[in-house]
């Protein structure tokens, strides 16, 4: 039975695929206590990048798979966006650095419109490899996540970043992006973050936690300026990746049970926090 709450629970980072459990795992969120979630778009294996048709088709399955969100119960909101590795994936394929650019921009902006049109909330995920890269296609990669935050500015929508592991560091990097773009620093998520909730830490770009074992309780404890998710992939190959579909209501309540956290500040997580970046009423 889904557990009584006065207060939404809100899972920032949620994945679906023709291929996977689908609203299966939708529902397994509801039941387990999950009221609203970010269904963020993902490279779908049927449809590789490279060609604008085919990122349309992608971009335009993510939305309709929020139908499935709403029908297993839960309050869908959208991201879309090319995934950054497509950048790096299309070089793979044989396209030469100013090909793959050029046709990674082209989708870019077409999400944008696609975003536009479909009420989306975000673009996402954008922005540059986790993985080791020449530097010419480092520039290149951080030249196309500025663009990406500029169309976030001029459409009114928040930025998901995927980029390498969030540090400190890497935190001050982003923020001279999100800076030099004139985006607002609430609506620069930093997708698969650690728990550095601290200003100090993040430099005023918002956390997206990935709320693996204590990783919420290290959290809170820093204050509430966060977002909670599991990145939940949906795909066969690997059932349960990266978090099962339940994870982030079960932190929630645990945090709650443990005396760790209270209602009015889950509220301010799970509610004020998806307030300010996406400009949405979430409600119970």
């Amino acid at each position: 039975m889904r557990p009584a709450s006065r207060f939404p629970v809100w899972d920032n980072h949620f994945h679906l695929d023709p291929a996977g459990r689908g609203k299966e795992a939708v529902k397994d969120f509801e039941r387990a206590g999950g009221t609203h979630l970010l269904l963020v778009h993902k490279p779908y294996h049927d449809l590789p990048p490279g060609d604008l048709d085919r990122t349309r088709e992608a971009l335009e399955r993510t939305v309709r798979m929020a139908g499935w969100v709403r029908e297993a119960g839960v309050v869908p909101f959208l991201a879309l966006a090319p995934h950054p590795a497509e950048f790096t994936e299309m070089l793979r394929s044989g396209l030469s650095l100013d090909e793959a650019a050029a046709t990674y921009e082209a989708s870019l902006r077409l999400a944008a419109a696609v975003a536009q049109d479909a009420g989306a909330v975000a673009l996402g995920e954008i922005g540059r490899p986790h993985y080791p890269v020449e530097p010419a296609v480092w520039e290149r990669a951080n030249a196309l996540m500025d663009l990406g935050l500029a169309l976030c500015r001029d459409h009114g929508l928040a930025a998901i970043l995927h980029t390498e592991s969030a540090t400190p560091e890497v935190f001050a990097d982003l923020a001279v992006h999100v800076r030099k773009a004139g985006l607002p620093f609430d609506k620069a998520v930093k997708h698969y973050s650690a728990p550095l909730v601290d200003p100090a830490l993040n430099h005023g770009l918002l956390p997206s936690v990935i709320v693996g074992k204590d990783q919420a309780e290290r959290a809170i404890a820093q204050g509430t300026r966060f977002l909670m998710e599991t990145d939940y992939m949906d795909d066969p190959r690997r059932p349960g990746g990266v978090l099962g579909p339940k994870t982030v209501p079960r932190r929630t309540f645990e945090l709650l049970e443990k005396g760790l956290a209270n209602e009015s500040q889950m509220r301010v997580v799970h509610a004020e926090n998806p307030r300010k970046a996406y400009g949405v009423d979430v409600a119970v």
